[in-house]
Protein backbone atom coordinates (compact mmCIF):
# COMPACT_ATOMS: atom_id res chain seq x y z
CA UNK A 1 0.00 0.00 0.00
CA UNK A 2 1.95 3.04 -0.83
CA UNK A 3 1.50 6.52 -2.46
CA UNK A 4 4.80 7.92 -3.34
CA UNK A 5 4.41 11.87 -4.59
CA UNK A 6 7.02 12.75 -7.32
CA UNK A 7 5.47 16.05 -7.75
CA UNK A 8 2.30 17.07 -6.24
CA UNK A 9 -0.23 20.57 -6.38
CA UNK A 10 -2.29 20.36 -3.56
CA UNK A 11 -2.26 18.65 -0.11
CA UNK A 12 -5.51 18.68 1.78
CA UNK A 13 -6.14 18.22 5.28
CA UNK A 14 -9.76 16.72 4.94
CA UNK A 15 -11.29 14.76 8.37
CA UNK A 16 -11.80 11.18 7.93
CA UNK A 17 -15.38 9.83 8.56
CA UNK A 18 -16.09 7.88 11.12
CA UNK A 19 -15.84 4.00 10.70
CA UNK A 20 -13.79 4.45 7.65
CA UNK A 21 -10.41 1.79 6.81
CA UNK A 22 -8.33 3.87 4.21
CA UNK A 23 -4.98 2.75 2.92
CA UNK A 24 -2.25 5.37 1.84
CA UNK A 25 -2.73 5.72 -2.48
CA UNK A 26 -6.46 4.68 -2.82
CA UNK A 27 -8.95 6.94 -4.20
CA UNK A 28 -11.13 8.75 -2.24
CA UNK A 29 -14.30 10.42 -1.98
CA UNK A 30 -16.41 13.18 0.25
CA UNK A 31 -19.90 12.07 1.91
CA UNK A 32 -21.86 15.22 2.31
CA UNK A 33 -20.77 16.32 5.69
CA UNK A 34 -17.60 17.04 3.66
CA UNK A 35 -15.68 14.23 5.32
CA UNK A 36 -13.42 12.12 3.65
CA UNK A 37 -14.76 8.24 2.85
CA UNK A 38 -13.26 5.41 0.64
CA UNK A 39 -14.68 6.02 -2.97
CA UNK A 40 -17.20 3.18 -3.84
CA UNK A 41 -20.10 2.19 -5.62
CA UNK A 42 -23.11 4.16 -3.92
CA UNK A 43 -24.60 7.50 -5.37
CA UNK A 44 -23.00 9.45 -2.46
CA UNK A 45 -19.69 8.05 -2.66
CA UNK A 46 -18.58 7.81 -6.23
CA UNK A 47 -17.88 10.71 -7.21
CA UNK A 48 -13.66 10.86 -6.65
CA UNK A 49 -12.37 13.95 -4.47
CA UNK A 50 -8.42 12.70 -4.99
CA UNK A 51 -5.76 9.70 -3.28
CA UNK A 52 -5.09 9.23 -0.07
CA UNK A 53 -2.35 10.03 1.13
CA UNK A 54 -1.88 8.51 4.82
CA UNK A 55 -3.72 5.46 6.29
CA UNK A 56 -6.49 5.11 8.07
CA UNK A 57 -7.09 1.68 9.77
CA UNK A 58 -7.31 -0.44 12.71
CA UNK A 59 -5.59 -3.48 11.59
CA UNK A 60 -2.27 -4.18 10.89
CA UNK A 61 -2.43 -3.31 7.27
CA UNK A 62 -0.29 -0.17 7.49
CA UNK A 63 3.46 -0.10 5.88
CA UNK A 64 5.80 2.42 4.13
CA UNK A 65 6.36 2.31 0.91
CA UNK A 66 7.86 -0.67 -0.11
CA UNK A 67 7.67 -2.38 3.46
CA UNK A 68 5.68 -5.37 2.98
CA UNK A 69 5.52 -7.31 6.53
CA UNK A 70 2.74 -9.01 8.30
CA UNK A 71 3.76 -6.70 11.57
CA UNK A 72 3.15 -3.43 9.48
CA UNK A 73 5.00 -0.31 10.26
CA UNK A 74 3.93 2.62 12.43
CA UNK A 75 4.85 6.44 13.09
CA UNK A 76 3.73 5.80 16.90
CA UNK A 77 2.56 2.46 18.39
CA UNK A 78 -0.19 4.35 20.39
CA UNK A 79 -1.50 5.18 17.47
CA UNK A 80 -1.88 1.15 16.35
CA UNK A 81 -1.77 1.68 12.33
CA UNK A 82 -4.13 4.85 12.32
CA UNK A 83 -2.27 7.65 11.00
CA UNK A 84 -4.87 10.15 11.14
CA UNK A 85 -5.35 9.51 15.37
CA UNK A 86 -3.86 12.20 16.36
CA UNK A 87 -5.91 15.04 14.47
CA UNK A 88 -8.44 12.85 12.76
CA UNK A 89 -7.46 14.42 9.55
CA UNK A 90 -5.92 12.98 6.06
CA UNK A 91 -3.80 14.01 3.73
CA UNK A 92 -5.16 13.84 0.44
CA UNK A 93 -4.21 14.72 -2.99
CA UNK A 94 -5.89 16.61 -5.47
CA UNK A 95 -5.41 18.87 -8.44
CA UNK A 96 -2.38 17.53 -10.19
CA UNK A 97 0.67 16.07 -9.80
CA UNK A 98 2.87 12.68 -10.77
CA UNK A 99 2.75 9.90 -8.38
CA UNK A 100 4.18 6.29 -8.06
CA UNK A 101 1.24 3.63 -6.72
CA UNK A 102 0.92 -0.17 -6.29
CA UNK A 103 -2.64 0.69 -5.48
CA UNK A 104 -4.77 -0.26 -8.91
CA UNK A 105 -6.65 -3.54 -10.33
CA UNK A 106 -4.70 -6.30 -12.12
CA UNK A 107 -5.92 -5.07 -15.75
CA UNK A 108 -3.70 -2.04 -14.98
CA UNK A 109 -1.10 -4.48 -15.98
CA UNK A 110 -2.75 -6.33 -18.58
CA UNK A 111 -4.61 -4.10 -20.54
CA UNK A 112 -2.90 -0.46 -19.66
CA UNK A 113 -1.18 1.24 -22.17
CA UNK A 114 0.83 5.01 -21.76
CA UNK A 115 -1.11 7.68 -21.88
CA UNK A 116 -4.56 6.25 -20.71
CA UNK A 117 -7.32 7.50 -18.28
CA UNK A 118 -7.85 5.69 -15.17
CA UNK A 119 -11.03 5.84 -13.04
CA UNK A 120 -11.55 4.85 -9.14
CA UNK A 121 -13.15 1.59 -8.73
CA UNK A 122 -14.25 1.16 -5.11
CA UNK A 123 -10.54 2.69 -4.13
CA UNK A 124 -7.97 1.49 -6.89
CA UNK A 125 -7.43 2.87 -9.98
CA UNK A 126 -8.82 0.88 -12.61
CA UNK A 127 -8.67 1.28 -16.54
CA UNK A 128 -12.69 0.37 -16.73
CA UNK A 129 -15.32 3.37 -14.98
CA UNK A 130 -17.03 0.71 -12.94
CA UNK A 131 -19.35 3.98 -10.93
CA UNK A 132 -19.91 5.03 -14.81
CA UNK A 133 -18.93 8.86 -13.69
CA UNK A 134 -17.15 9.98 -16.38
CA UNK A 135 -14.80 11.41 -14.08
CA UNK A 136 -10.93 10.45 -14.97
CA UNK A 137 -9.06 10.24 -11.68
CA UNK A 138 -5.10 9.65 -13.46
CA UNK A 139 -3.30 9.37 -16.59
CA UNK A 140 -0.84 6.00 -16.98
CA UNK A 141 2.57 7.46 -17.40
CA UNK A 142 4.09 4.08 -17.24
CA UNK A 143 3.25 0.59 -16.48
CA UNK A 144 3.59 -1.60 -14.06
CA UNK A 145 7.47 -1.88 -12.94
CA UNK A 146 9.87 -2.56 -10.24
CA UNK A 147 10.33 0.85 -8.07
CA UNK A 148 13.67 1.77 -7.32
CA UNK A 149 14.67 2.43 -3.53
CA UNK A 150 15.71 6.45 -3.48
CA UNK A 151 14.18 9.92 -3.12
CA UNK A 152 11.37 10.66 -5.96
CA UNK A 153 12.71 13.12 -8.34
CA UNK A 154 15.96 12.73 -8.10
CA UNK A 155 19.24 10.51 -9.08
CA UNK A 156 18.97 7.59 -7.78
CA UNK A 157 21.92 4.89 -7.93
CA UNK A 158 22.24 1.84 -10.45
CA UNK A 159 21.35 -1.23 -9.11
CA UNK A 160 18.92 -0.36 -6.43
CA UNK A 161 17.14 -2.26 -4.57
CA UNK A 162 13.59 -2.50 -6.03
CA UNK A 163 10.75 -1.73 -3.45
CA UNK A 164 7.94 -4.30 -2.60
CA UNK A 165 4.52 -3.99 -3.69
CA UNK A 166 1.31 -5.11 -1.65
CA UNK A 167 -0.06 -8.33 -1.44
CA UNK A 168 -2.14 -9.24 -4.01
CA UNK A 169 -0.08 -7.62 -6.70
CA UNK A 170 2.87 -9.21 -8.00
CA UNK A 171 6.24 -7.83 -6.64
CA UNK A 172 7.85 -4.77 -7.57
CA UNK A 173 4.97 -3.58 -9.49
CA UNK A 174 4.11 -0.02 -9.24
CA UNK A 175 2.51 2.30 -12.31
CA UNK A 176 3.61 6.15 -12.63
CA UNK A 177 0.33 8.46 -13.06
CA UNK A 178 -0.32 11.89 -13.76
CA UNK A 179 -3.55 13.01 -11.15
CA UNK A 180 -6.27 14.79 -13.22
CA UNK A 181 -8.68 15.75 -10.40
Amino acid sequence: MALIPIYHVVAASRTVAAGQTIQMGQVVSLNTAGAVILQSTGSQTKIPYGLAGDTKTTSAESYMPGVVTASGWQNRVSDYFDETKASGKMTVYHSGGEFATDMYNTNVSSGGVVGMPLYGSVGYLDTFDTNDTRVIVARLTKLPAAYPSGVPGTDTPQNDMALASRFGIPNDSYIEIRLVI
